[in-house]
């Protein structure tokens, strides 16, 4: 214990040397580059480790065995990663980005160290043995702690905790996708961050490292490359503003089903049963459609190459699709719907993953489909790459609500900008249309839900982070409202404020009283036993609830140019006072603590 003590204070002391010889500024910098050094390796090992999953399970069977055996998978999966989450982790991993988020919102960026390695594991399992989900969420949460980690061990303020927090997250991603713009959209889009100049190069330098790192040691196929795009024509723009529009729809549907499985997952309270019941559903929908098993990055390239039918080469349905070749709009409407069931049951039942690859997946077919019924039933030629493309960056965008996100990831992927029209028509049509239905994103509602959710409104940030109940005074007399004026003068003797809390019988608020109002009557002594106080004090037409946020409180200052106002519960519980001075001095503290040094 002792030899530990003097580490860490010589690192203390190491960490200080660094800050005060670099600067604040250039520790970040420095910091960031070997975030973006983790935050790339995270994505390495990940891949790998799943690669090494998916191997070892492939040559333990016979191929011919596969089809039946690997219902087995997804449920050991689940099952073994369960017991790794709860008996070992013991913590929550189920929604690595939301995890960051709230990080983000409410914890200064802090993130706890077993964050560093926990999901890396607990996902390579499960998505090792079939689970229908994605490693993004994992590896965006580990990067996202790596940095988070970084700047606690060098004490850095929650400002820069939460900078090295999404440069971690901007370079796994980056990683992930050879997607460096992307990386930087997702941390400013979906984690919130604020893109200032502060933020700036910290994140390019984090995005170029994990990008470079990706490159040099998984090669150009990061994750699939696409160079088979056509060039864009004019005349496609109706069936790009048609896609958009069902794209949004269809993330409406994503949105709501997930949740909705999600909580019925959470009824069951029994750990084994929750993770035997939802493996063994995963399991009977693996059977029917096997492109649900694991990522499906392996699907959206055949749907690229126009190879559809191959899809379901392993499944008890593929005799009949040959036999009746039009059945495969149906099957693939089936994939599109059921993929989001087969994802929230994964991850619902004890498994760790992210949705992020299921909406790729769920835009890649239905962005295919629409350029399939096109071309097959309306004598169109629409080019079946692009389509999946833009699907793909619809779905994401309505379902994470990030369309810039979604248009430079696909436009990264897609070796180039040539799809850039179509993908910016496509993204913000769904866009648009997915905020009619849903304020929120996959990440967001539950923060939001509790009112914890980080926005790019300083004001409404700084107001929802501002403990207003810590400034509640205290220090006012209070008196009953049948005392006597003679009562109220032996109050005002001993007090040094002027106003004063009223309660009635059941000590519950009843109005005020303002000394300046009547201080004529009170040098009248004759007046003392005859004037009650009913009949001097003020009932305020405005009051704030405990249950009130910042927001409110301010809003009620201004619409009553009131300095002070009442705090009450709804019961009319008397409280305290709020100060409209010591809420704006909060205000201003929290600004300038957030503000560029």
């Amino acid at each position: 214990m002792g030899r530990v003590k003097y580490l860490q204070k010589r690192w203390l002391i190491f960490a200080k040397r660094i800050k005060k010889r670099l600067g604040i500024p250039g520790t970040v910098l420095w910091l960031s580059l070997f975030t973006g050094i983790f935050g790339g390796t995270i994505a390495i090992i990940l891949k790998n480790l799943l690669h090494f999953t998916t191997s070892m399970l492939g040559h333990a069977f016979p191929y011919a065995q596969v089809n039946y055996l690997y219902l087995a998978f997804p449920l050991a999966g689940i099952v073994l990663t369960s017991l790794y989450v709860s008996r070992v982790v013991n913590d929550n991993l189920s929604h690595g980005v939301s995890i960051a988020l709230k990080s983000m919102c409410v914890k200064g960026g802090r993130l706890k160290r077993h964050n560093m390695y926990s999901s890396m594991i607990a996902s390579s399992i499960t998505v090792g043995f079939g689970g229908s989900v994605g490693l993004e969420a994992p590896i965006v949460l580990t990067g996202s702690a790596v940095g988070s980690n970084l700047a606690r061990f060098f004490d850095l303020t929650p400002k820069y905790t939460r900078l090295l927090l999404a440069c971690g997250a901007t370079a796994a991603l980056a990683a992930i996708f050879k997607a460096p713009v992307a990386g930087m959209v997702f941390a400013v889009e979906v984690l919130m961050l604020d893109l200032t100049a502060t933020a700036v190069l910290p994140l390019l330098v984090s995005a170029a490292t994990g990008t470079v790192l990706s490159l040099l040691f998984l090669g150009e196929d990061v994750m699939f490359r696409v160079t088979t795009t056509a060039s864009f024509e004019l005349t496609n723009i109706p069936f790009y503003v048609i896609a958009g529009a069902l794209a949004g729809l269809l993330s409406v549907y994503f949105l709501r089903v997930s949740r909705w499985v999600e909580n019925l997952c959470r009824r069951v309270n029994r750990l084994w049963v929750k993770s035997l019941t939802g493996g063994v559903l995963l399991g009977g929908l693996i059977l029917i459609f096997p492109v649900f098993y694991g990522e499906g990055y392996e699907s959206i390239k055949s749907l690229i190459e126009n190879n559809p039918v191959s899809l379901f080469s392993q499944s008890p349905l593929f005799g009949l699709l040959e036999a009746h070749r039009w059945l495969l709009p149906i099957l693939l409407a089936a994939v599109i719907l059921l993929k989001v069931i087969a994802a929230t049951l994964t991850t619902g039942s004890g498994g760790v993953g992210g949705l992020f690859a299921p909406s790729l997946f769920v835009g890649a077919f239905f962005g295919f489909t629409i350029a399939y019924l096109v071309n097959t039933y309306g004598g169109g030629h629409l080019p079946v790459a692009n389509f999946t493309l833009a699907g793909m960056a619809g779905v994401m965008t309505g379902v994470m609500h990030a369309p810039l996100t979604g248009i430079f990831l696909i436009a990264e992927l897609s070796s180039g900008y040539t799809l850039l029209i179509p993908l910016m028509i496509t993204a913000s049509l769904s866009y648009l249309t997915v905020r009619r239905f849903e304020a929120y994103s996959v990440y967001t509602k539950p923060l939001a839900d509790k009112g914890m959710l980080l926005t790019h409104n300083k004001d409404k940030f700084a107001l929802q982070r501002i403990n207003w109940k810590s400034m509640i005074d205290k220090d006012i007399s209070t008196i009953s409202i049948t005392a006597t004026l003679r009562e109220y003068t032996k109050i005002i003797a001993v007090s040094k404020r002027n106003l004063f809390v009223v309660l009635d019988k059941e000590n519950l608020f009843a109005g005020l009283l303002v000394m300046d109002e009547h201080r004529e009557i009170l040098f009248r002594p004759e007046l003392y036993d005859l004037v009650r106080v009913k009949d001097l004090m003020i009932e305020p037409s405005v009051f704030v609830y405990n249950t009130d946020s910042g927001e409110d409180i301010i809003r009620k200052f201004r619409e009553t140019n009131n300095f002070n106002m009442p705090v009450i519960t709804h019961a009319r519980r008397y409280i305290g006072f709020i100060s409209k001075a010591k809420m704006l001095s909060a205000y201003k503290d929290f600004i300038a603590s957030e503000s560029e040094d």
